[in-house]
């Protein structure tokens, strides 16, 4: 029997998780649910939006299925804290990241396909999946606000182009280090194309932006050519990540497996996203080499949290890649297949698409189509 860490989180996320419990339930999937808590409230209450416990919790799972959290910026972050915690020196951090970071979740997989008769697919045929570098770029969280002078002094001696920013104060200067390894940029350009490989794709498109942001972008596509002559039945193309936002509305059926590290990469997963019909159809799996996290892509929405209006689909194809990670191959597929009939016969809709059907009503079809 599986292990699972079992995180609703905040808002919609308690909703979306109650109809995959119903989906994985119906398909007699043994398992056993370990709650924990994350999110907004135990920022609020306690300081820190992912407990130790909860962190142990995942320790001890063979994998966690996620719904959805707030997030805030800094200050109004802090306005929401309980009277007793304020000026204490908590800070916010997202548990998402965290949690990629703490169990190097290196690889984040989003799959962008448009089912058959989605009246918000953009176009039919777009069939595309986005490997984005999970624990580096901009997402390190190596930053720096207000800027000390011994840090200015050593960014002036070691590179020319900081003189401009000498004479700004400290506390006018915000800095976010970009930080890229090549043990990092290696896996995430190898693992797209193993799943390339795997999965019939015929091309791996890098996408970075090297003629600017040179060291970094740079380092990328270099590995990326280098371990493209390990597969030579899949090619390789390289687009910078502007043109690349152009060619998906363009002709996003060209596309197949997109590589990119972290902010790129969640920039155009998002957009990919929308071609296939909007954040209620984007899941994603966050892989590492001894644990996953799976989790919708979509938001908290606490307006609609508990009137179980939003969609659930992107949810259950979460739940798919879920089954799939744990080689739950037939269980996987019934579930993909009963999603595109559920899309397909347009009986049963939420209001996204053009219908008025709850949550958990358009879980309760899927399970009919099981």
């Amino acid at each position: 029997m599986y292990k699972i860490a079992w995180l609703p989180g905040d808002g919609v996320g308690n909703d979306v998780m109650e109809a995959a419990r119903m989906v994985l339930d119906a398909l007699d999937f043994e398992a056993e649910y370990k709650p924990g808590d994350v999110g907004w409230e135990f920022w609020k209450s306690e300081g820190n939006p992912l407990p130790d416990r909860t962190i142990e919790l995942c320790r001890e799972s063979d994998c966690c299925l996620f719904g959805a959290i707030t997030s805030k910026p800094r200050d109004e972050a802090n306005e929401e804290l309980d009277s007793s915690l304020q000026g204490k020196g908590y800070k916010y951090y997202s548990p998402i990241v965290a949690l990629r970071q703490k169990f190097d979740l290196h690889t984040n997989m989003r799959p962008c396909k448009a089912y058959p008769g989605n009246p918000l697919n953009f176009k039919d045929g777009i069939d595309l999946v986005v490997f984005r570098e999970n624990t580096e770029g901009l997402y390190a969280g190596v930053e720096f606000h207000p800027v000390e002078d011994k840090i200015k002094n050593a960014l002036n001696e070691s590179h020319p182009k900081f003189a401009r920013f000498m004479e700004v104060d400290g506390k006018d200067l915000a800095i976010s280090c970009r930080i890229f390894t090549r043990k990092g940029c290696q896996r995430i350009v190898r693992g797209a194309f193993e799943y390339a490989k795997k999965m019939g794709y015929p091309t791996v498109t890098v996408v970075e932006k090297p003629n600017v942001i040179r060291e970094t972008s740079g380092l990328m596509v270099r590995e990326a050519r280098k371990i493209a002559r390990d597969y030579p039945g899949i090619e390789l193309w390289e687009t910078n990540v502007d043109a690349m936002c152009m060619w998906l509305v363009k002709n996003p059926e060209d596309y197949s497996v997109l590589v990119a590290s972290n902010m790129f990469g969640d920039i155009i997963s998002d957009l990919s996203a929308q071609l296939v019909g909007g954040l209620g159809f984007a899941a994603s799996a966050n892989i590492g080499k001894d644990f996953a996290l799976f989790e919708p892509t979509h938001g908290s929405a606490p307006k609609y949290a508990g009137q179980y209006k939003v969609n659930p689909t992107a949810m259950l194809i979460t739940t798919r890649l879920m089954l799939e990670h744990l080689g739950e191959a037939d269980r996987a597929a019934r579930l993909d297949k009963a999603i595109s009939k559920v899309i397909s016969d347009a009986k049963v809709r939420t209001y996204d698409m053009g219908g008025d059907n709850t949550t958990l009503e358009v879980a309760e079809e899927v399970i009919r189509n099981l």
